[in-house]
């Protein structure tokens, strides 16, 4: 019961990762809070965790304002930040419209902002956490995906900026880069491969693209929530501004050895 009596707000709390970690801390204790623009997967969520529905738009500074209006009046202010909610910002830079850019820094960059702005003065009463997810984008440059890319290099920036501003004032701040994660925005992505390699199935699209991972699969939601449940607890309470990469080793392969795999 490692979040008995904290209140957890989480952003993107509808699906993926940010509802296995709500799942999660519910188990474990925690008031869960779930932010998303889509009412339905938040039901379900709220369902098994008897958490609170908060609809809106995580970008959007009036819309995360009332939110923690409904969450005070609930449950009071709020210990846990997880900044989960991202989308989509691919196309290289050369045909990228205004319109796509600007909506990967708002889905991307601007909800981890905001939120954590908003939050801000109940995590530093409470010497509460901070966990944005970011992804290995972050730390490298995937093909063709430029507004992506970008942002969640900025939301590490973010991250070690609130790390470093707001530590002293007991708030730890950390952030996650998940690799393949099997959610449905990543099924998504598996069907762009299978239609690209006349594939027969998502499985096989995953199957493609972690063949060069060291542990060779996805990762689970779970998984990926079960790193975010650390860092937020008190467990991990000397990790302040911390990097953490949930992608089964991704990030320590060397890239032009692979022609000496067979």
């Amino acid at each position: 019961m490692r979040f008995s009596g904290k209140t957890a707000f989480i952003t993107g709390g509808g699906t993926g990762i940010g509802a296995a970690v709500a799942r999660r801390m519910a188990s474990e204790g925690a008031n869960v809070v779930l932010m998303g623009r889509r009412r339905e997967p938040l039901e379900a969520v709220a369902k098994d965790t008897g958490g609170l529905i908060v609809e809106g738009d995580a970008a959007d500074a009036a819309s995360v304002r009332a939110a923690l209006e409904k969450v005070h009046d609930r449950f009071g202010p709020v210990d846990i930040l997880l900044a989960n909610a991202g989308g989509h910002g691919v196309g290289p830079t050369i045909s990228m419209s205004d319109e796509t850019w600007a909506l990967a820094t708002r889905l991307n960059l601007d909800t981890a902002f905001v939120t954590a702005r908003e939050c801000l003065p109940d995590l530093i009463a409470r010497k509460g956490s901070i966990v944005v997810v970011a992804s290995i984008a972050g730390l490298f440059a995937g093909p063709q995906a430029a507004g992506y890319v970008t942002m969640k290099h900025a939301c590490i920036g973010l991250g070690k900026s609130l790390a470093r501003d707001y530590g002293r004032q007991g708030v730890r701040t950390n952030i996650v880069c998940p690799g393949w994660v099997s959610t449905a925005m990543a099924d998504e992505q598996m069907g762009v491969i299978v239609a690209k390699h006349k594939l027969t199935s998502v499985d096989e699209a995953y199957r493609l693209v972690t063949k060069d991972v060291p542990l060779g699969r996805p990762a689970t939601p779970e998984e990926v929530s079960n790193v975010i449940c650390f860092v937020a607890s008190d467990e991990a309470a000397m990790m302040n501004g911390s990097i953490l990469t949930v992608d089964g080793g991704a990030c320590v392969v060397d890239l032009p050895t692979l022609a000496f795999v067979d």
